[in-house]
């Protein structure tokens, strides 16, 4: 599978953004998608995922009950949907694919998309 991230851009403090990640290749809809996150001074961190078995979703607890994930397997495609934005969630997100259907750790994901910046500005 390969991905493209794409949606990143300059937005104020309480603010949206919707990610998107193109997938081709391989069928998209046998893995599991998972969107990183990569901030300054800090590790790269699993901010969101959803399972290609059950669609069942992760969500760290930075950002539960602001960040939304989907994927439409039918267009290869997967969506970060990020409301209520603040500015530490500023940093480089990519979006990667594992065959595990619960992978939480980056070496579970095989597959690696070129990132997209998001920054908030207070």
């Amino acid at each position: 599978v390969q991905l493209q991230a794409s949606g990143g851009g300059l937005v104020q403090a309480g603010g949206s953004l919707r990610l998107s990640c193109a997938a081709s290749g391989r069928t998209f809809s046998l893995y599991t998608v998972g969107w990183f996150r990569l901030a300054p001074g800090k590790e790269r961190e699993l901010v969101s995922s959803i399972s290609y078995r059950d669609r069942s979703t992760y969500y760290s607890n930075s950002v539960k009950g602001r960040f939304t994930i989907s994927r439409d397997n039918a267009k290869n495609m997967a969506y970060l949907q990020m409301d209520s934005l603040k500015p530490e969630d500023t940093g480089v997100y990519s979006c990667a694919t594992s065959g595990r259907s619960r992978a939480r750790d980056f070496y579970e994901y095989e597959e690696w998309g070129q990132g997209t910046l998001v920054t908030v500005s207070s």
